[in-house]
């Protein structure tokens, strides 16, 4: 670790800069696209053009995605969780809520992939990190109680926020179940296959949305956030990460990240006027704060 942070120069931190804003503006452009597109038409459409272009650069650099055939079920089960499933959740979510409070209940992953880390042994947890999965928790709470009509599940907030938290679990199910995988292959290889599964499992799913939609009323703003979500949010967005997660590593990349949300609230009270209630907001330094605090108190190792 110290000698991949030593190595950090100032391009680094300009990338992950650049990796902060390019995910929290995303959920204010996917608000914006979905104005016009439905959900499972802009996330079909979105989702292929993000696969092409994951194809497109490892045929560039001639990197593999070759699996032993024995691991195919269980890339196709993670594919499916991790993207097909993830996917649904996140663009419905993200369509009955708003584009704050779905940064704040998919910045609760952390919690959900540390407590099945726990539970499957692959990492241990101190004292400090049992501490932020509570006061994370707690900062979920005040965030859905805290909108405005976060109780009424036909118009408020609350449906999306319970999907927006299912896609979470989803995410973290997959993070943690491709682990063995990601140790054997290598992360990109298996981001590459199982995006490629998932998302011909979200093509399919997607197909009648596709069908139904009236192409002739999406404006070209909307076409702008499809591109933007699908190339820069997606593909250019897992290069920077991995490029921060080389010389800053997996923790202190991970806790950078936890800036986004915060950074997603004010693009949205800016971009789309949603302006956050003070019980949102203390939901909101809750669920940031716990996340740091869990990321601090990992044990590597079996339990």
């Amino acid at each position: 670790m110290a000698e991949r942070e030593g190595g950090a120069g100032i391009w680094t931190f300009v990338g992950l800069g650049i990796l902060i804003l390019i995910w929290a503006a995303n959920f204010s452009v996917v608000k914006f696209a979905l104005r016009d597109l439905s959900p499972l038409a802009f996330n079909g459409l979105r989702f292929s053009l993000a696969s092409f272009f994951i194809y497109a650069f490892m045929r560039a650099t001639g990197r593999t995605a070759a699996m032993e055939r024995r691991d195919l079920p269980a890339l196709i089960l993670l594919g499916i969780v991790g993207n097909t499933v993830y996917q649904v959740l996140f663009i419905f979510g993200l369509d009955w809520t708003y584009a704050g409070n779905a940064a704040l209940m998919l910045s609760a992953t952390p919690i959900f992939t540390t407590l099945l880390s726990q539970y499957f042994g692959q990492e241990r947890l101190a004292i400090v990190a049992w501490s932020g999965v509570g006061i994370s928790l707690a900062g979920i709470g005040l965030v859905v109680i805290g909108g405005t009509r976060a109780l009424e599940l036909g118009t408020g907030t609350l449906r999306g926020d319970l999907t927006t938290l299912g896609a979470a679990l989803a995410w973290s199910v997959y993070t943690v179940g491709s682990n063995p995988l990601v140790r054997k292959y290598g992360p990109l290889p298996v981001t590459a296959v199982t995006m490629w599964i998932g998302g011909a499992g979200l093509l399919a799913v997607s197909l009648p949305s596709l069908i139904a939609q009236d192409w002739s009323a999406v404006r070209l703003t909307s076409w702008a956030a499809l591109l933007y979500s699908g190339l820069f949010a997606i593909a250019v967005a897992y290069f920077l990460w991995y490029y921060s997660v080389r010389h800053l590593g997996n923790t202190r990349t991970a806790i950078y990240t936890n800036l986004i949300p915060i950074v997603a609230l004010l693009i949205a009270w800016f971009s789309l006027g949603e302006v956050p209630t003070w019980v949102q907001v203390m939901g909101a330094v809750g669920i940031v704060g716990g996340a740091i605090l869990v990321r601090l108190g990992k044990i590597e190792g079996p339990a």
